[in-house]
This record gives C-alpha cells, sequence and structure tokens, in this order.
C-alpha cells in the first residue's frame, strides 16, 4: 500500500511537476469544543482575482493588538486554529483565513493563488472594525511562513505592520520539493529535474531580507521531521535586522507554542513590538 502511494505521487509530480506536494486540503470543517469557547465570526471576502475565501474572526475587547495567521498546507483552518486560539484568551484579536481550495474558501490551490490570498487577507484584517491599524502583527506558520514572508515585503501596509512571526517555515519551495523527493528511492534519482519545475518567485529566502526594518521573529523547532532545523538558520542568516531566531525543543512540526515557556516569552515579544513607537516604520 504504501508502494502504491508513492508510485502514484511519483506519476503526479513527473507529469504536472511538484506544486502539488505543497497542498493537501480539506474541505470538511471542524469545529471543536474549543473552538466554541471563544467568540467568532465567519468573514467572506474576494481575492484579487475574485475567488471567494473564507476565515474565522476572534474579536477581543479592549484588544492588545490584531494577529493574521497564515496556517500550513494540510487540512484547513478549523484544525489550524487550535495551536493559536491560546492568543484570544491572551488579548489579541486573530484572523485565520482559509486559502482557495481549502475549508470553505473557493477554488483551487496553486502558487500564485495562495499568495494573492494572503495579500488580500492583510488588507481585509486592516479594514475590519476592531483592528487598530497600528496594532498588526502576521504570524505564518510552515507554508503559511513563507507565504506571510512574501506578502509583507510586498504589502502596501507594510509600515503599518508591526511584526513578522514565522513559525516552522521552509527556506524556499525548490528546496524543500527537492528534500522530500529525496526521502523516497522512486523519486530520488528526478529530485533535481523535478524540483526545477517548482516556481522559486516565492520563496522565503529571496524575499525576507526585504521585510527589514520590519522587526521578523522566527521559530524553529529542534526536532522538526517535516521542515528540518536547517530552513530556519537560513532564513535567519538572510533575514536583517532586527530579527531574532528561536529554536524550540518541543518535537514535531509547528509545535513551539506547545511549550507554556515559549509562550510566554513570545507575548512578551509582541507587547514590545506592539507598543515600541515606530516599530516597523
Amino acid at each position: 500500500m504504501r508502494f502504491y502511494r508513492y508510485f502514484t505521487l511519483f506519476l503526479l509530480l513527473a507529469t504536472t511537476g511538484c506544486s502539488g506536494l505543497f497542498f493537501h486540503p480539506s474541505r470538511d470543517m471542524q469545529e471543536g469544543p474549543a473552538v466554541r469557547l471563544f467568540s467568532h465570526r465567519d468573514v467572506v471576502f474576494p481575492s484579487s482575482d475574485g475567488v471567494p475565501l473564507h476565515g474565522w474572526y476572534f474579536p477581543v475587547e479592549n484588544a492588545r493588538g490584531s494577529i493574521l495567521v497564515l496556517h500550513g498546507n494540510a487540512q484547513n483552518l478549523s484544525t489550524h486554529v487550535n495551536s493559536v486560539l491560546w492568543l484570544v484568551k491572551e488579548g489579541f484579536n486573530i484572523f485565520i483565513i482559509d486559502y482557495r481550495g481549502y475549508g470553505w474558501s473557493g477554488g483551487d490551490p496553486d502558487l500564485e493563488g495562495v499568495h494573492r490570498d494572503a495579500d488580500a487577507a492583510l488588507e481585509k484584517l486592516f479594514t475590519m472594525p476592531e483592528t487598530d491599524p497600528d496594532r498588526v502583527v502576521v504570524l505564518g506558520q510552515s507554508l503559511g511562513g513563507s507565504i506571510a514572508i512574501y506578502a509583507v515585503t510586498h504589502s502596501p501596509r507594510k509600515d503599518r505592520i508591526r511584526a513578522l512571526v514565522i513559525d516552522s517555515a521552509f527556506s524556499t519551495y525548490r528546496r524543500i520539493a527537492r528534500e522530500k523527493l529525496n526521502d523516497f528511492w522512486l523519486t530520488w534519482p528526478f529530485q533535481y529535474p523535478l524540483s526545477w519545475t517548482v516556481n522559486d518567485a516565492y520563496s522565503a529566502e529571496k524575499w525576507i531580507g526585504q521585510v527589514s526594518p520590519l522587526p521578523v521573529l522566527i521559530l524553529h523547532g529542534l526536532d522538526d521531521p517535516v521542515v528540518p532545523l536547517h530552513h530556519g538558520s537560513v532564513l535567519s542568516e538572510a533575514a536583517r535586522q532586527p530579527k531574532e531566531l528561536w529554536f524550540t525543543a518541543r518535537s514535531g512540526h509547528v509545535q513551539s507554542f506547545g511549550d507554556e515557556a515559549v509562550r510566554r516569552q513570545f507575548v512578551r515579544y509582541l507587547i514590545t513590538a506592539l507598543t515600541v513607537t515606530g516599530a516597523g516604520r
């Protein structure tokens, strides 16, 4: 069964290229019990090419700030939201969206499209009545981290954003595709030619240096089985000051916020970023 799955993947990659490696959406929304503890509303808005997008917005009275969350490549926002709900309790408005092809968003995912969607989500957050436009943070996790870097770099709102936070992101689309192809003997001989089918124009390593002077925080697990540790180091090297790199001890992928000490440290980081005069300008 495992061989059949890998062989099917190989045929798909050989005929369509590697872009499909990055997207594993689900349409099945799972509003778990934790979500029901927090007041939230559905937000529907268009991407720049008209594709309808869906998000959840968690407002907080007298919020410390507003955070746009761009999630990873699998499932949809209803599962990814569980990793950031604790920030609502800490006093932050949370806006998490689904890219095209995920959850209740329309269309089908592709690299150009999901980057359009991040741009539209950031603009939507700034126009929400609860949003203080001088107290906005962007948090991208895994694939969402790579998307966030490009979105913030090119956003006309960049000078109003106070911090960019990247959690467990890969450094380039082409590099992570090659590494995944390297993991299986059937695709190993084709890792270079197939990886070159990936559009690397949006890759995080290429753009993260242009996020400055906006503060950048990079988190990466020491034992991340999905996106290896060196991706965090590469991004940190490519970023300019002000920047911070936190290696976290909790094993797994996108697991940094499962550590209470990291949560406390992160809240302190956010409070500082949102209160320093002139941050991100």
